[in-house]
C-alpha cells in the first residue's frame, strides 16, 4: 500500500515513515500543504495521513481541495487539537477519520487498515483467494489452512495483488504501490519477489496462484497457467527489502 504522510514535524514524519515501512507500506513524505497537493495530484495513493497544522495551506484546505478535484484517497487527519469543532471541520472537509496527538502507533495502523477498505470496490477486512487467506491486522497468511511465513515486503506485494483479484497489474503500478516512486522502474525486483511468493505459496501446495502476463505484469489467479516459470527464479543481485 502506498501512503502519503503530510507532517511538518521532522521527527514525527520520520518516525511515521519508519514505522509504516516496517509494516510493509511504501511511504512518501511531504512537509507542507502545497507540496502535498502536488504529490496527491501526480500519484494514486492508497491513503493519506494528513496533519492539520502544516505550513502553506493547512490540512483542512488540502483535504477539501482534493475532494473538490475528485481525489477520493482515504484521508486520516492528525492533529494536536482535541476540540469537537476541529473534528467536525476536518470531517466536513472530507476527511475519513481523525486521530488526536499523541496517539499509539498501533491505533494509527488499525485506522489505516480500516480506511483502505472504504472505496467503491469491496475491501474486506480479510482476503481470500485461491485457497490463500490473508489477514492484514495480524499479518498472517495461510494456504489451505497451512501457515506461510512472509517478509514484510512479500506480504505487502501479496496483499496488493489480492486486493485486485483477476486484474492484471503492470509492473510499474506494483512498483509504485509496493515499493516507492523513486525505485528504478527497469529493476527486476517485482519479478524477484513474485518468485519468492511462488516458492512459498505455489510450490509446496502443487498448484499455481499468480499468473504472468508477458510484457505486462501479474495477476492472482487460482487457475493460472504454467507459462510463468521463467519469472519464478530469483535474481541473486536483488536483496530482500
Amino acid at each position: 500500500m502506498l501512503v502519503l504522510v503530510v507532517e511538518d514535524e521532522v521527527k514525527m514524519a520520520r518516525a511515521l515513515r519508519r514505522g509504516l515501512e516496517q509494516e510493509g507500506y511504501s511511504v512518501e513524505l511531504s512537509l507542507d500543504g502545497n507540496d502535498a497537493m502536488s504529490r496527491a495530484r501526480e500519484r494514486e495513493f492508497d491513503a493519506i495521513v494528513l496533519d492539520v497544522m502544516i505550513p502553506g495551506v493547512d490540512g483542512f484546505t488540502v483535504c477539501r481541495d482534493l475532494r473538490q478535484e475528485g481525489n477520493w484517497a482515504p484521508v486520516l487527519m492528525l492533529t494536536a487539537r482535541d476540540a469537537v469543532e476541529d473534528r467536525i471541520r476536518g470531517l466536513d472537509a472530507g476527511a475519513d477519520d481523525y486521530l488526536v496527538k499523541p496517539f499509539a502507533f498501533g491505533e494509527l495502523l488499525a485506522r489505516l487498515r480500516a480506511l483502505v477498505r472504504r472505496d467503491p470496490a469491496p475491501r474486506p477486512p480479510e482476503l481470500e483467494f485461491g485457497g490463500v487467506h490473508l489477514d492484514p491486522a495480524s499479518r498472517r497468511v495461510t494456504r489451505d489452512g497451512v501457515p506461510v511465513d512472509l517478509s514484510a515486503r512479500e506480504f505487502s506485494l501479496l496483499e496488493f495483488l489480492m486486493r485486485h483479484p483477476g486484474e492484471v497489474l503492470p509492473r510499474s503500478r506494483i512498483l509504485e504501490h509496493v515499493w516507492d516512486y523513486n525505485y528504478d522502474h527497469f529493476s527486476n525486483v517485482v519479478d524477484v519477489y513474485v518468485g519468492y511468493l511462488r516458492r512459498k505459496l505455489e510450490q509446496p501446495f502443487g498448484r499455481p496462484l499468480i499468473r504472468t502476463v508477458r510484457g505486462v505484469g501479474y495477476a492472482v489467479d487460482p487457475v493460472a497457467g504454467a507459462g510463468s516459470d521463467a519469472d519464478s527464479h530469483a535474481d541473486s543481485r536483488v536483496g530482500r527489502a
